[in-house]
């Protein structure tokens, strides 16, 4: 009886050894964000799109078999933080990264390049990251701020009689963010011959009374915002008060619903935006994902799912998990960076499950295409009032090469 009793807990060893070892190891993605400073307006909806993407995910078998593991934790916006939460999950395996925050994502590119590890960075860090071949592991994958301001200028350009005598306002709030597109603006200025002014927003940005005042006096036909969360509403608050109609306030990606509504969904009607991606909740993936909530498991509030942030969520995870198939497909097992790189760079007119313009990104191209539309606030939703398109794109590459190079000689 003993001697059964041997064999058959052998047995179950041997079974149980075999059952653990065909078992595929998951794919790590270390997800490094700031919970606690100055993107929180956007990044708790970013990680609750994450968080779901990746239940969904794993529970319809993973990519090829591995289940995603998301190593999540907080920067506080600091690059230190930020470099020692890197280390630390590539210690535990995790091959791709995500900081957004563009000065945390700065610190850690060089350090994610030499170790030949894929950086995610969707409308943060360096724009001129979308030339891979300066930047051969960092992926905007998405529009930098230099193709929206040209894709804006285009809708102008195509909706005014005389570009030249067209008065353009841009105010935005006095740091990197909103000083990016600058250079961009100023040259299309010069080729195309429309009048721009500058009008910064001091930070934090709550006190912008003598920024509208002045753009009053101005007379804009068109007012481009480079601002974020709440300080839209202190904007349009201004605007009405100086009698400046809405309609003509155009802003970058960072404007949502939930953005719009202390001003009131309805007075806002008319407000524009540039988008990178679509939003609301009629998209297939997004059904799909709501009936999780449905059964009590979704990752955040229900009122995140759909808005513009939720959304950049949602592609970044469609097209990481796109190139992680590909490389898997075409270079085999394991996962490396280098060899997810190689599959993000096969990914060819994919648009994220119907969430952004149709993407495609190559070893030169890691942007993607720099596609975006206008949508404008209808009372109740942001609605499409262009097709994606990317302008003045020989500027935007210009642009992009010159920064690049200056990191290439200051780096060599």
């Amino acid at each position: 009886m003993k001697k059964s009793l041997a064999v058959l807990a052998s047995i179950l060893i041997i079974f149980s050894g075999t059952a653990v070892s065909d078992e595929k190891p998951p794919i790590k993605y270390g997800l490094t964000l700031d919970y606690t400073k100055s993107y929180v307006f956007a990044t708790p909806s970013v990680s609750q799109a994450i968080e779901d993407y990746r239940n969904y995910l794993n529970a319809r078998g993973g990519i090829n078999g591995h289940k995603l593991e998301i190593l999540n934790s907080d920067h506080g916006n600091e690059p230190q933080r930020g470099i020692e939460a890197y280390e630390r999950k590539k210690r535990e395996g995790a091959i791709v990264f995500e900081h957004f925050s563009t000065p945390v994502s700065k610190a850690v590119l060089p350090k994610a390049m030499k170790d030949k590890n894929v950086l995610l960075q969707t409308l943060t860090g360096r724009s001129d990251a979308a030339d891979g071949e300066a930047f051969p592991y960092a992926f905007p994958i998405a529009p930098t701020y230099w193709a929206m301001a040209a894709n804006i200028i285009q809708y102008i350009e195509n909706n005014t009689k005389d570009i030249k005598k067209t008065k353009i306002a841009f105010t935005y709030l006095d740091f990197p963010f909103g000083q990016e597109p600058i250079p961009v603006l100023q040259e299309l200025q010069k080729q195309l011959g429309f009048e721009l002014k500058l009008f910064p927003i001091a930070l934090p940005g709550t006190d912008q009374s003598g920024v509208w005042s002045g753009i009053r006096r101005f007379k804009p036909d068109y007012v481009v915002a480079w601002s974020i969360s709440s300080l839209h509403n202190i904007a349009l608050t201004e605007m009405t008060r100086n009698r400046i109609p809405i309609e003509k306030y155009i802003s970058v990606v960072w404007a949502s619903r939930l953005d719009l509504k202390s001003f009131g969904h309805e007075r806002a009607k008319g407000v524009k935006r540039v988008e990178a991606v679509a939003t609301g909740t009629e998209i297939p993936i997004i059904q799909e994902i709501l009936k999780m909530y449905d059964e009590g498991k979704g990752a955040g509030p229900r009122e995140n799912v759909g808005t513009v942030y939720y959304m950049g969520g949602i592609a970044e995870m469609s097209i990481l998990v796109e190139g992680a198939k590909l490389a898997l497909n075409q270079f085999g097992e394991p996962l490396t960076g280098e060899k997810l790189k190689k599959g993000l760079e096969l990914i060819r007119d994919f648009d994220a499950n119907g969430v952004m313009a149709p993407v495609t990104i190559t070893s030169s191209d890691h942007q993607g295409g720099g596609k975006t539309r206008i949508a404008e606030w209808d009372g109740e939703k942001w609605a499409p009032i262009t097709d994606w398109e990317a302008a003045h794109t020989e500027l935007v590459w210009k642009t992009i090469k010159e920064h690049s190079a200056k990191f290439i000689k200051e780096n060599q």
